[in-house]
Order: structure tokens, then sequence, then C-alpha cells
């Protein structure tokens, strides 16, 4: 991600060719460290001004979860965590952006898994751009049981840590 200044204000659509979400995670009772992907399918960002009104629309594929190993892929993406088949679409929708007490900018808004809402924020660590391209990466800590993914106490990590390096164009 190259793109530095920033974003020009106005709308941009997520390029997913160029956009990954990396997770990691624990399992096996927290000995075996689990790292994969998520590919964004669509979306969109709206930088405003002020740039605390800009918001995101996002839509990842849940059946695009990627570990590297296709057991546990297939495991993950059954009704027993998060049932592709019955909830296709996990939704992001970022709201505005407000500073943390750390100074640190964070993109709240609400993220749907498994047809279940919850609150969510995002801290970017980098937002950059043009006046034809946006890049960011933000992160952020998903509690899988607030989403009723609750299958595997113990054996699989309640939480997940989220890193999105997305790229979008004009």
């Amino acid at each position: 991600m190259s793109v530095t200044g920033e974003p020009a204000k106005g709308e941009y659509l997520i390029d997913p060719d160029r956009s990954v979400i990396s997770f990691t995670t624990r399992a096996i009772y927290g000995l075996l460290r689990v790292r994969g992907t998520f590919r964004v399918g669509h979306g969109k960002i709206s930088v405003a001004e002020p740039a605390t009104a800009s918001t995101v629309d996002a839509v990842v594929a849940a059946a695009s979860f990627d570990s590297a190993n296709a057991e546990r892929d297939a495991h993950v993406c059954s009704a027993d965590f998060l049932d592709v088949d019955a909830h296709p679409e996990i939704v992001f929708r970022g709201e505005r952006v407000d500073r943390a007490a750390n100074g640190e900018r964070v993109l709240r808004g609400t993220l749907t898994v498994r047809g279940v809402t919850q609150p969510i924020s995002l801290a970017l660590h980098r937002v950059g751009g043009d006046d034809q391209e946006l890049v960011a990466r933000a992160t952020t800590r998903i509690d899988r049981y607030a989403f009723g993914v609750t299958k595997a106490k113990g054996m699989t990590a309640r939480y997940l840590t989220l890193t999105l390096d997305v790229v979008a164009n004009r």
C-alpha cells in the first residue's frame, strides 16, 4: 500500500482483489495458533467532511474463510460455526469515526454474523490515499460468542483478532 496523503472526499468502491481480512485465533485449548483469511466481496467507503462522518459498507462472503486446512475450513463453514448455507454474508456497517483516548482513530459500526448484529470498533492504524485511491489498515477483536457462535468451547478460542487491509478506488 504505497498511496500516501489523505484520501479525497467522496465515494470509493472496495477492490476485492486487493483487499483481505486476516485473522488469528487459538485452537486445541489454546495450544495451536490458527491463521487465515476472509475475502471482501464488495463494499463502499464514503469519505465525508468532516472525516468523523465517514461511513463504510462492506460485505464478506462467509464461505471465503480460509485457514489452509480444508477439513477445518469446511467445519467452520458448517452449521456448527458460520452456517454459510443459511447466512452466506458477513456484513459490516461503519457509521462514524471517533478519536480514542490514545488519539487513535476508531471506526464505529455494526457487524452482522449469522443474522446477529453487534456493535464493533475498528482501530484505524493507517488511512491514506489521493483523489483516486484509498488504502486503510484496521484491527479489531471479535467475541464469537456474541454472535451465537458457541460450538467447541475450550477446543476453539472465543476471540479472533482481525486485521483488515483494504484498497478502494473511485
